[in-house]
């Protein structure tokens, strides 16, 4: 009697595999496929992790990630500044240069009113480097002159590399005297955007949704505690954002009829892109130099890192309870 036997597959993962990829996705807050991939290939090939053997070779299509659930509740009532951003030529030709923080993207992202017309939550401040997409977060209890100069000036220190434009919405936060002579003690250019384009800041506008929104959600903080969600910024989600964390990096190119076609086919993390730059070194502030950053990013895993952030975050918002 013939015994029959069932075609099987071989198992190319085992359960510990499984149990590292989920515990990656929960560190990182379930990242898109090709990010989360790219961060299983440099926990292996950069960080020597013999457990990711397996795991950096898996395919992007078997990475699909559903989406996550939001971090907390909208808010009834939720202030939101959307940018835009000008001079369209000018633009494209500072990109094709591709020189690291020609231009800052900025722009606010409010936390929220107290229930019943109560006092404003804290604002969020978010610049973007539109060519490696460095990014430094940063937090006021207010958006006026005298509460927002200390914090943008904290936050341009915190770019590693010279910064010379300046470009946000026509906000009377960042439009106003205060801040232009800022920019002129720190010799940068300020711009602003267009009327009614508020498409054109894409770039920031992405930023806010999947990083403020995602670490800090939609409910209402007070704006007394804005100083401790600077600190948790600084030390430990602007860090990760970019030394640690993956982002899509645009490819341009013009076919032959003109168009121009855009792919995001490449995953790195603002450092590397940094890095991939010509001559790199020459765009760093005095004191700094590339070797120094790459010890930075070496010192700490992708993941460890996002699970450092993870546990900072929890007794940040745990704070904020005992003090609601």
């Amino acid at each position: 009697m013939t015994v029959y036997r069932r075609r099987r597959f071989t198992q190319l993962y085992t359960r510990a595999d499984i149990e590292l990829l989920a515990s990656v996705d929960e560190a990182h807050e379930m990242l898109s496929g090709p990010a989360t991939r790219r961060i299983l290939e440099r926990e292996f090939q950069v960080y020597k992790r013999p457990e990711y053997a397996r795991l950096a070779t898996i395919s992007r299509r078997s990475l699909v990630q559903p989406a996550p659930p939001p971090a907390l509740p909208r808010a009834a009532s939720e202030l939101h500044q959307d940018a835009a951003h000008g001079g369209v030529d000018r633009r494209a030709a500072q990109a094709a240069a591709r020189r690291p923080a020609w231009i800052l993207r900025l722009d606010t992202v409010h936390q929220g009113d107290q229930p019943n017309g109560g006092e404003k939550g804290v604002y969020h401040i978010n610049a973007v480097d539109e060519v490696t997409q460095w990014q430094v977060a940063g937090a006021t209890p207010r958006i006026s002159e005298a509460y927002l100069e200390p914090v943008l000036e904290h936050m341009l220190r915190q770019f590693p590399f010279r910064i010379l434009g300046f470009h946000s919405d026509n906000g009377s936060e960042f439009i106003n005297k205060t801040v232009a002579q800022l920019l002129e003690k720190l010799r940068v250019e300020q711009t602003k955007s267009r009327p009614r384009q508020s498409g054109d800041n894409g770039l920031v506008e992405t930023k806010n949704g999947a990083v403020i929104r995602k670490h800090i959600g939609y409910g209402y903080i007070n704006a007394s505690h804005a100083d401790r969600i600077n600190d948790f910024y600084q030390e430990y989600l602007n860090p990760y954002l970019n030394y640690h964390r993956p982002c899509a990096q645009a490819d341009v190119k013009i076919d032959e009829k003109g168009r121009k076609r855009v792919s995001y086919k490449r995953y790195q993390t603002p450092l590397e892109t940094l890095s991939l730059l010509d001559k790199p070194g020459q765009y760093l502030r005095e004191g700094l130099s590339m070797n120094a950053l790459k010890r930075v990013a070496a010192a700490i895993s992708d993941t460890d890192a996002a699970r450092r952030m993870q546990q900072a975050k929890a007794k940040l918002f745990e704070r904020l309870r005992l003090t609601a």
